[in-house]
């Protein structure tokens, strides 16, 4: 305890001696911080703005559900491509549900889903039209839906078609404002619908994750899937599957990966391989997310060293000179009996100081232009202690890795050639 109270204490004087010697140099000491500053602050923004990418794509992922694997429809991009797909496959139908239902073991709740984007609507919608999701009552639970006001619609009003509706939260924004939309009624196309319910805050992708098109999903007017089917009248249904998704909840126990290759099988068969359909199975996803966000970190991190490599070279640079400048300063300290372990820490001292200092104030910028990007960009930003902690190990590891050339070379100046340099 006392040797390492001594040690403490002999640092005392070098760290008082790197402080005037910086002081005394602060447009040099200024301009060499720099470097780490800048790398610093590269290393947190781009981890922050990395990591705030890929936990919304993995928040989004988590939402569709672990247990769960969703048969999207997809749409032929022209009648020529829809012809040639219809030789072959009739599209996703109630059929292919059955065929789900009876074939895959392990499935706790299933529902078809048929989507349509109304030609009129009313009240009329401030923004974007919201699309309609017909769906059967087990949907609420298989998406994970919440239900903030009123409530869902059940079995018997799917059966009956009943013409209820519940909102998403952007959709009942657009359609009511700040007015309580329950009671109230939104006439589809011809149809009108008497509100019952508004749906929880959902996440949503701002482009397509493996065979699901991006789409705002608070955007969404759900009714009774047999409502959407024998109500509403699509223009373009003759272009479209009977229906255009299904979604199947498993047992926890159950292997999900297996049991969306089991299904993939069944509809390449049933659809004689015409590939008109996407098979995604969440937890596959959340899987490959993670490896991926994984791999962007070591990348990121790879990118922005390059910045602090370049800094710990200028930093060696400044520190060679500084060496060449104080040569006679080296010659006094060592005739009067300083050692060479003396001058190594004391430069080491100096560059130390530079790459801390550099290092907080780039870990302040790092997360100031996190905070900016996030503002200005509308971005998710994520600022870990990870990230933290990676950028100033690695800067005080440059300060020290660097500093110690020079360091080493001070100490190993003759100390008679010293004293004579000019």
């Amino acid at each position: 305890m006392r040797r390492d109270a001594r040690r403490g204490l002999d640092l005392l004087p070098e760290l008082q001696q790197g402080v005037d010697n910086l002081r005394a140099h602060k447009l040099r000491s200024a301009l060499t911080m720099l470097g780490m500053i800048f790398g610093v602050a590269a290393v947190i923004a781009m981890l922050s703005i990395g990591a705030g990418a890929q936990q919304q794509v993995i928040a989004f992922i988590e939402q569709l559900g672990v247990h769960n694997v969703i048969v999207e429809a997809r749409e032929a991009g022209d009648s020529q491509t829809l012809q040639r797909v219809r030789k072959v496959s009739a599209g996703l139908s109630f059929q292919d549900l059955r065929s789900i239902q009876a074939n895959v073991d392990g499935i706790v709740s299933s529902t078809a889903r048929k989507k349509l984007l109304p030609t009129k609507l009313l009240p009329k919608p401030q923004g974007d039209v919201p699309m309609v999701y017909g769906v059967s009552p087990a949907y609420q639970k298989i998406a994970g839906l919440s239900v903030t006001r009123g409530r869902f619609f059940d079995d018997e009003e799917d059966k009956n078609a009943a013409p209820v509706c519940v909102l998403g939260q952007a959709a009942t924004a657009g359609l009511f404002g700040g007015t309580d939309p329950l009671g109230q009624f939104v006439k589809v196309n011809q149809q009108w619908f008497r509100v019952i319910g508004v749906a929880g805050p959902q996440l949503t992708a701002q482009a397509d994750v493996a065979g699901l098109p991006a789409q705002d999903r608070n955007n969404l007017i759900y009714v009774p899937l047999n409502s959407a089917i024998l109500r509403l009248e699509d223009s373009l249904s003759w272009q479209k599957d009977e229906i255009d998704a299904v979604y199947v909840t498993l047992a926890p126990a159950a292997n999900v990966v297996s049991a969306g290759a089991v299904m993939r099988g069944l509809l390449d068969t049933s659809h004689r391989g015409a590939s008109d359909f996407s098979v995604i199975v969440p937890a596959e996803l959340l899987a490959e997310q993670q490896r991926t966000k994984r791999l962007f970190e070591i990348v990121m991190v790879a990118i922005a060293s390059i910045s602090l490599l370049v800094g710990g070279i200028g930093i060696m640079n400044i520190m060679l000179a500084s060496v060449m400048e104080r040569t006679r300063e080296i010659g006094v300290r060592r005739a009067i009996g300083a050692t060479r372990r003396a001058i190594v820490r004391q430069f080491l001292v100096e560059t130390t100081m530079i790459t801390v200092t550099g290092g907080a104030i780039g870990t302040i910028v790092g997360i100031v232009l996190s905070q900016l990007v996030a503002y200005f960009a509308g971005w998710s930003t994520i600022v870990s202690v990870v990230s933290v902690a990676i950028a100033c190990v690695v800067s005080v590891s440059i300060g020290i890795v660097f500093g110690l050339y020079p360091a080493m070379r001070a100490a190993g100046l003759d100390p008679v050639r010293a004293l004579h340099y000019e």
